[in-house]
């Protein structure tokens, strides 16, 4: 007895539609024309919830390619590979039909200029999109000094303290251990790309047994800043790539509300950039000083030679084969109707359409509302 009355309640909604249905048949004089009247209006219920669910997996289909956009910013399960490479450049194209990204900022001085996107996810947290360009600044400059874990302290006031925990001499792949004063802990693993004067540098969250996760502090596991270096044009209009572009790529989770963190980010960005440039400044006059490279700096300029165009049509491919699985998911889900609905449909539609004049009009009722969907 208590299965069945579990089971009742977790019942469909059709059955209770079924039911009145038979219990007023029964009720119901024969030859009396409600009953064609409810079988029409089951069947046009019926036709109604078979062309919501058609229409919905359109839209499911789009969130699901959105979310597999940025999938792979959680995915710490090795330090960085070429996926990660290709997951970079698939972010920062800014054409991608299924990320849309909204301008946050576009402000610039007479030595750098900045502009800044954001996009949300419809789970995870934000992703940030930025566009910086330092005037008389070399790529290899500024890939040092995005490296350079002694230098940072003079320029970023949140690392309160670093360490090397991993270095590898071949590839220059490093895993790093960061703690910020906000009481967040990193442990992040680092490569450089390069090919053709650009440089692909890939940081993101990476596991470490040997630093077991505590309560607190706590480790930001959700981590993947990176971004591309290039020369390029100066504003100066002197035809001279004496400027340095960074596109960077950025995500996190610090584990703090969504819209906290929007608020954050938007109020303390300028004022981050504004210490981004004066930090570089001070690198490169200590450098023409005569400064020594740091070992992180010098790990920076161990990098992996890399063919763009082999990793382009490796890109390629691979988003060849995301939207064929996509087309194929999309086909099952708008065939994989539910038979109960299709046997009580039809149904229906047999016993209440049959040569009635009720019918006939609720049928070019019921076409004309599903034509207007």
């Amino acid at each position: 007895m208590i299965g069945l009355l579990i089971g009742w309640s977790w019942r469909p909604r059709w059955t209770g539609l079924v039911y009145l249905g038979l219990r007023f048949l029964c009720t119901v004089p024969p030859g009396f024309g409600a009953r064609r009247v409810w079988l029409a209006f089951t069947a046009l219920s019926v036709c109604r919830t078979l062309w919501s669910r058609l229409g919905s997996s359109d839209k499911k289909s789009e969130e699901s390619g959105e979310t597999e956009a940025i999938s792979r910013v959680s995915d710490t399960e090795d330090t960085e590979k070429e996926q990660d490479l290709e997951h970079l450049l698939h972010l920062l194209e800014a054409e991608n039909a299924n990320m849309e990204w909204q301008s946050m900022m576009d402000k610039s001085t007479p030595n750098v200029s900045y502009q800044a996107w954001r996009h949300e996810p419809q789970s995870g947290p934000v992703v940030y999109r930025s566009r910086t360009v330092f005037e008389d600044a070399t790529p290899e400059t500024v890939r040092d000094f995005f490296w350079d874990d002694e230098f940072r302290p003079k320029w970023d006031p949140m690392l309160a303290y670093f360490k090397t925990l991993e270095e590898d001499p071949n590839t220059g792949t490093t895993i790093v251990h960061w703690i910020k004063k906000s009481c967040c802990i990193y442990i992040i693993g680092r490569r450089i790309w390069e090919s053709e004067k650009k440089y692909y540098a890939v940081t993101k969250g990476v596991p470490y047994p040997a630093l077991p996760k505590r309560d607190k502090p706590r480790r930001v596991e959700i981590y993947f800043s990176s971004w591309i270096i290039k020369a390029v044009e100066s504003r100066k209009g002197d035809g001279q790539l004496s400027a340095c572009e960074v596109s960077l790529v950025h995500c996190e989770d610090m584990g703090i509300p969504k819209d906290v963190a929007k608020l954050g980010v938007r109020h303390g960005m300028w004022g981050a950039v504004k210490k981004l440039n004066s930090g570089l400044r001070s690198y490169q006059t200590a450098r023409k000083a005569g400064a020594a490279l740091s070992l992180s700096a010098q790990i920076a300029r161990i990098t992996t030679k890399l063919n763009m165009d082999v990793a382009e049509t490796s890109r390629v491919d691979e988003e060849e084969r995301g939207r064929d699985m996509e087309k194929a998911r999309r086909r099952k889900d708008q065939f994989s109707v539910d038979w109960k609905l299709i046997v009580v449909g039809g149904v229906a539609l047999a016993c209440g359409l049959h040569s009635s004049a009720i019918g006939k009009a609720l049928m070019f009722g019921a076409a004309q509302r599903l034509a207007r969907r």
